[in-house]
C-alpha cells in the first residue's frame, strides 16, 4: 500500500544510522565510506531548508494556476468553482504520485505540497459544490459532516500511502469537526472525539507491535504520541476552553458548559492520563511517548488551579519552572548513579547525533522566527551630537576633528 518500497526506506534508515555512527566516532571514515557505497538508494532526498523552499514554491505555483483558472472563468458561481477545486484536487494527487513513482522524490517538498493541496482542494470543492461555500453557517444540514469526514479519510490515506506524519495530524484536526453536526452537547462532542482518538490509538499500538525494529517504528511512535496528546487536550476542559486566559487569571470554572459529574471526571482523568502515558513510554523505551507524557503532566500542573477555581498568581510560572528543574536534576542524577549511567535501559547520555539535532532544533527555530531579538538594532545618527573640545587633534588636525 505504501508508495515507497520497504527496501528503499530501510536503506535510507541505514544511511542515517551510518552518519550518526560516523559523527560519534563509532566507525572510522574508511568504514563509513565503504558502508555508504553498499547503501545507495534510488530515492532523491534533500536538506530541510531546500525542502521547505520547494514546498512553498510548489504551493505558490499551484495557487497561481488555480487563480488563473478562476480568472479565465470570469467570476464563476460557487458550484463551478467547487468543480474546479475537485479537478485540481485530483490533478494534484496524481502529480504527487507521479513525482514519487517517476522522479523518485522522498521528502523533497514538491510531492508534500501537492498532497497538501489535494486535501485542501478536496474539502474546498465539496464545500463550494454541495454546501454553497458555508461550512459554519447557522442553517442546519445533517450532511455537512461529510466534508471533515472526507478530509480525515483522505489525510489518513496520504499518511498511509506516503508516510507523512503531519497528514495524520491533519486527520486528527478534521476529526474535531465531525461531532459538531451530530450533537449540540459539548460534553458529548468531546467524548466522541476522544473515542475516535482512542480507537486510532488502539489500532496504532496493535500494528506497531509488528514493526518494533524496522523503519516504520519511528513513524508509529510519533503518531502514538500525537494520539495520546490529542486525547489529553480533548479531555482537559481548561486548556481547550475559548475563555482560557480569563478563566486562568480569574479563577472561574467551566461548570456552566458541563455538568458537575463530567467536569470532575475530566479532572480525575487529566491527573491519571499522564502517568499512564509515561508508564507506556518507559515500558517501550519510546522518547516520543515519554515526551508526550511529560507535556501532559506539565499541562496538568498548569491547569489544576483553573480547574479548582483557585486564583492564579504572577509567581506561579516561577514555582512551576523551579519544580520542573528539580525533577529534571533528580532524574538526571538518578540515571547517572546507575551502573554505566543506565537504569532499566534508560540513560540521560547522548547516544547519537540525532539527540544533538533535536537539542539544536529549538534555538534554530527561535532564531528564524525572531532574528531581531538577537540582532542589535542599527544606531541612528543624531545631528545634535557634536564631537569636539579636545586640545589637540594630533597629526596636524584641529581640536574640532
Amino acid at each position: 500500500m505504501r508508495i515507497y518500497s520497504a527496501s528503499s526506506q530501510e536503506i535510507l534508515r541505514a544511511r542515517d544510522l551510518l552518519k550518526d555512527w560516523a559523527d560519534e566516532g563509532h566507525i572510522s571514515k574508511e568504514q563509513y565510506r565503504l558502508l555508504q557505497q553498499e547503501t545507495i538508494s534510488e530515492l532523491r532526498t534533500t536538506n530541510i531548508f531546500l525542502r521547505l523552499v520547494l514546498f512553498l514554491f510548489t504551493l505558490l505555483i499551484v495557487g497561481a494556476g488555480f487563480g488563473l483558472f478562476l480568472v479565465i472563468l470570469s467570476h464563476p458561481s460557487d458550484r463551478t468553482a467547487g468543480v474546479v477545486c475537485l479537478i485540481f484536487a485530483g490533478v494534484c494527487y496524481v502529480a504527487a504520485e507521479g513525482a514519487v513513482s517517476r522522479a523518485r522524490l522522498y521528502r523533497y517538498g514538491i510531492e508534500e505540497a501537492l498532497t497538501v493541496c489535494s486535501v485542501g482542494f478536496l474539502c474546498a470543492g465539496l464545500l463550494a459544490t454541495f454546501f454553497s461555500g458555508s461550512l459554519f453557517s447557522s442553517r442546519p444540514d445533517a450532511a455537512r459532516f461529510l466534508i471533515p469526514a472526507a478530509g480525515a479519510v483522505f489525510s489518513l490515506w496520504i499518511w498511509r500511502r506516503f508516510g507523512f506524519s503531519y497528514a495524520f495530524l491533519a486527520a486528527m484536526i478534521f476529526a474535531l469537526f465531525l461531532p459538531g453536526d451530530w450533537t449540540s452537547s459539548h460534553a458529548a462532542q468531546r467524548v466522541i472525539v476522544a473515542l475516535f482518538y482512542a480507537a486510532g490509538l488502539a489500532c496504532v499500538v496493535a500494528v506497531r507491535s509488528r514493526h518494533r525494529f524496522d523503519y516504520l517504528d519511528e513513524g508509529y511512535s510519533l503518531v502514538e504520541a500525537m494520539l495520546w496528546l490529542g486525547i489529553y487536550l480533548v479531555i482537559n476542559l481548561q486548556l481547550s476552553s475559548l475563555a482560557l486566559s480569563a478563566r486562568w487569571w480569574g479563577g472561574v470554572r467551566a461548570t456552566s458548559e458541563f455538568t458537575a459529574p463530567f467536569y470532575w471526571s475530566t479532572w480525575v482523568v487529566i491527573w491519571c492520563l499522564p502517568a499512564i502515558v509515561l508508564a507506556r513510554g518507559f515500558h517501550t523505551k519510546d522518547r516520543f511517548v515519554i515526551a508526550a507524557g511529560a507535556i501532559a503532566a506539565t499541562l496538568t500542573l498548569v491547569s489544576n488551579k483553573p480547574y479548582l477555581g483557585w486564583p492564579r498568581h504572577t509567581w506561579d510560572p516561577m514555582l512551576l519552572g523551579l519544580w520542573l528543574t528539580v525533577v529534571a536534576v533528580f532524574v538526571r542524577r538518578w540515571l547517572d548513579l546507575g551502573p554505566g549511567e543506565i537504569r532499566h535501559g534508560l540513560t540521560a547520555a547522548r547516544l547519537s547525533g540525532n539527540d544533538k539535532q533535536w537539542m539544536n532544533f529549538g534555538p534554530n527555530v527561535l532564531g528564524l522566527i525572531s532574528p531581531q531579538s538577537i540582532t542589535p538594532a542599527p544606531q541612528t545618527s543624531d545631528a545634535s551630537v557634536h564631537f569636539g573640545g579636545g586640545h589637540s587633534g594630533g597629526g596636524g588636525a584641529s581640536s574640532e576633528f
